[in-house]
């Protein structure tokens, strides 16, 4: 029997990887408690609290943050337009600060020393949990199996996992027939490793559902602060179905988007340890948010005010997905970005129809649009001829 080491507060989803680390922590000799946090997947909670005590767990812990994903997490990130790498949305990303706000906690209330996950030692959420776990808590320590050699030293693959759950009785819902790894919460739903991981592998669609039929329109509203531009009423104009709370709101827009196929992506990313890796996201609600919101920041925003805001969340995504969500820099951009978004108000109309979401009409009482001044029948305040210098001016050089 191993020496006790301690207690230790794992980061536990009830898939393979961590239902194996329950099990393999108590081997090393630490007191666990495992941590779930609902963050929107679709999960029996109460059957993965029996099947953490079962392993060994000395508590479970199991904590309903959804809303406050949504409203501390996607909601700024919906301000920023975030994107990483012209296509990502962050699903992953935004919702490891949450989850490690959540485990910090519980390492705090419990007193325990260590926390502890099973984020790879080749990805990019290790960094995420622990640039949160060590901001929010800087004395706390990490236990990372699979950075311990004795640990993928005797677990090289996922086969060797399964062999371990078989041997010790842990039920995992990965079988060789489906070897790949998938995430979901709120935002999106992502998958890799297995056979995904060669980049020829064609995905035809097996793992979520998209339909094709057509819904006649949304309607999005936007409205000023507090909090300034998020998103507070969505209207279905096929059947007249409202949600205005932020959380039903985006369950809504997931569900809608979802039967469409919107927001399904297949792609090559740049982690930030160094490695290209292949994944595919699907982001409905979120896909529909970033295409209106950008829409009514347009119509709403000063030129040059969105030509530094475009900057902003550019670097606002890149800290996002490397796990920089607690430090100095990205809380000085959500302020700076928050700024920016109180010209940002209004309605948005569009549709949604085979993977694609088409913008129909907007409004705003805060529009810069002048129809008087643009229009081709009515020269309004505006004298042409005064364009004569400026084209004389811009020729020049």
């Amino acid at each position: 029997m191993a020496q006790c080491k301690g207690t230790v507060v794992l980061a536990y989803s009830g898939g393979l990887d961590t239902s194996c680390i329950l099990v393999w922590l108590k081997e090393q000799g630490y007191d666990v408690i495992a941590y779930l946090a609902n963050i929107g997947q679709k999960e029996d909670f109460e059957a993965a609290r029996k099947k953490a005590l079962a392993l060994g767990a000395k508590k479970v812990y199991i904590e309903d943050v959804s809303r406050e994903f949504v409203e501390s997490f996607i909601w700024p990130a919906v301000q920023a337009n975030a994107l990483y790498e012209d296509r990502y949305l962050l699903g992953t990303a935004l919702a490891r600060p949450c989850i490690a706000r959540g485990l910090v906690g519980i390492a705090q209330q419990e007193r325990a020393p260590y926390i502890a996950h099973g984020a790879t030692g080749k990805g990019n959420d290790q960094v995420r949990f622990e640039l949160s776990c060590y901001a929010l808590c800087p004395k706390i320590k990490v236990v990372a199996p699979w950075r311990l050699p004795e640990f993928y030293q005797r677990f090289p693959g996922r086969r060797e996992l399964m062999d371990y759950a078989k041997k010790h009785g842990i039920p995992v819902p990965v079988t060789p027939q489906t070897p790949w790894s998938m995430d979901e919460n709120l935002m999106h739903i992502s998958y890799e490793a297995g056979i995904l991981e060669n980049p020829k592998v064609i995905d035809h669609g097996s793992h979520g559902a998209g339909g094709v039929s057509c819904i006649r329109s949304l309607i999005g509203n936007f409205t000023a602060g507090p909090p300034v531009c998020v998103p507070v009423k969505v209207t279905n104009t096929g059947d007249g179905a409202t949600r205005s709370s932020a959380l039903e709101l985006f369950v809504y827009l997931n569900d809608i988007a979802g039967k469409h196929g919107v927001g399904r992506i297949d792609i090559v990313e740049n982690r930030f340890v160094g490695m290209k890796s292949r994944g595919i996201y699907e982001t409905p609600a979120g896909t529909i948010l970033y295409h209106a919101h950008l829409d009514i920041e347009a119509f709403t925003m000063d030129r040059e005010v969105r030509k530094i805001k475009q900057g902003l969340s550019l670097k606002f995504s890149e800290l996002v997905y490397n796990g920089f969500w607690h430090s100095p820099e990205c809380e000085f951009l959500r302020e700076c970005i928050g700024r920016s978004q109180e010209p940002v108000v209004g309605t948005v109309r569009l549709s949604v129809f085979k993977g694609h979401v088409y913008i129909l009409g907007r409004e705003s009482p805060r529009s810069l649009y002048n129809e008087e001044l643009v229009s081709m029948n009515v020269q309004g305040d505006y004298e042409p001829a005064d364009a004569t210098g400026f084209i004389n001016i811009n020729s020049l050089r």
